[in-house]
């Protein structure tokens, strides 16, 4: 641009270019020199910046310019290293990482990721995928990571700021009659039997039975401890671990209708072992999401359900019946080993006295539910 001629003042420096445009440079506390990232029409535009940039100094809100020059894929993957997530967030997160933001802003950096960017790359994945859970999923990643950029001062505002881009919109879950819970457990096989029945009146998670042992077995009470879950990983590798939060940690008292399927698995099937696994596969080690699966699916078609039901809802059936059978949200809570911010605000615990009536009720819920004649019987009256 050519020779400048320059101006002092008390706080930084104006100097105007030959071509009549003006720059503007200042001294930050660390005494390192940092110029305008662009020229000024006039010296009066010069110095109203930094005076912009002195009053930033004064109020202690002044952030490095280069700070945010860090590449995202490099600072996202130190982020997901540095929290203590669990084996399936974690891999979750590394899914979403990999398959949905850094194919995008893989090359950036924090600071070079604007609000337009970030609305094009969502509309983009929407249209590229038709997955909105997963496009959600991904966009709340992407703003959990820049928040703490903006913690670590490495920018100044987080640039998604997109109304609603991170909730989800599930629609409402199935569920199965008694009738039909009666059903699947027949139609699995007796060795996956009493998964289906702890599933739907446990209720229990997938990853909470899988880590469930002889040990924490009650057939007095008839109930089982929830101490620890497994969940499978997509390599097929079960990581034993902790209950998806603190109420997870349970005792859960079943409908006594489970104590005969309860003593016939553990006589059966369970690891002969004291503290032995109480789902194992037919060979002895700890089952498979993919064997089940195919188990599952084919009981759901014989049972005649939609596709979309899935063993997870299994759960949403449980807490339903339980809830007709009188539960209060307290109580199905406590069943159901659930937690959150909001729910913490009216979370009390539900003692095991009460546990044990809407289990009783619950059974005579189900016991009544049978009694009444099925479908079958109705054709052949008929």
């Amino acid at each position: 641009m050519g020779n400048t001629k320059g101006t002092r003042r008390r706080f930084g420096a104006v100097r105007q270019y030959r071509s009549g445009r003006w720059t503007a440079s200042y001294l930050s506390k660390d005494g390192d020199e940092h110029r305008s990232p662009e020229t000024f029409a006039t010296k009066r535009d010069a110095e109203i910046w930094l005076s912009q940039i002195e009053a930033d100094l004064t109020r202690g809100d002044w952030q490095d310019p280069n700070a945010g020059a860090v590449n995202l894929e490099e600072y996202a993957l130190q982020w997901v290293a540095e929290r203590d997530l669990s084996a399936t967030t974690e891999e979750l997160y590394r899914r979403l990482l990999r398959l949905h933001v850094l194919p995008t802003f893989r090359a950036w950096n924090l600071d070079e990721i604007t609000p337009p960017r970030v609305r094009t790359w969502r509309a983009e994945r929407l249209s590229a995928t038709g997955a909105a859970t997963t496009v959600a999923k991904s966009y709340r990643l992407l703003k959990a990571i820049l928040e703490t950029a903006v913690e670590d001062e490495l920018i100044r505002r987080n640039p998604c700021r997109i109304r609603g881009a991170g909730k989800e919109s599930a629609g409402e879950r199935p569920i199965a009659t008694v009738e039909q819970v009666d059903a699947l457990a027949d139609a699995i096989g007796p060795r996956w039997r009493l998964m289906v029945y702890i599933a739907a009146y446990g209720p229990a998670r997938p990853e909470e039975q899988a880590a469930l042992r002889r040990t924490d077995v009650d057939l007095e009470t008839v109930g089982v401890w929830v101490r620890r879950a497994a969940p499978e990983l997509t390599t097929g590798r079960r990581v034993d671990g902790d209950t998806k939060s603190e109420a997870g940690r349970r005792f859960i008292v079943f409908p006594p209708f489970m104590r005969k399927d309860l003593e016939r698995h553990l006589k059966w099937f369970a690891q002969k072992e004291s503290d032995g696994l109480l789902f194992v596969g037919e060979k002895g080690a700890p089952f498979r999401r993919s064997s089940f699966g195919r188990k599952w699916r084919r009981a759901r078609v014989k049972v005649g359900l939609p596709e979309n039901f899935r063993f997870y809802d299994l759960r949403h059936t449980g807490h339903t019946l339980a809830t007709q059978s009188g539960a209060t949200l307290k109580d199905t809570m406590v069943r159901a080993g659930q937690s959150s911010e909001r729910a913490a605000l009216i979370y009390q615990h539900s003692p095991l006295a009460r546990q044990k009536e809407i289990a009783a009720a619950l059974d005579a819920r189900v016991q009544s539910e049978r009694a009444k004649p099925s479908g079958a019987d109705l054709v052949r009256e008929a």
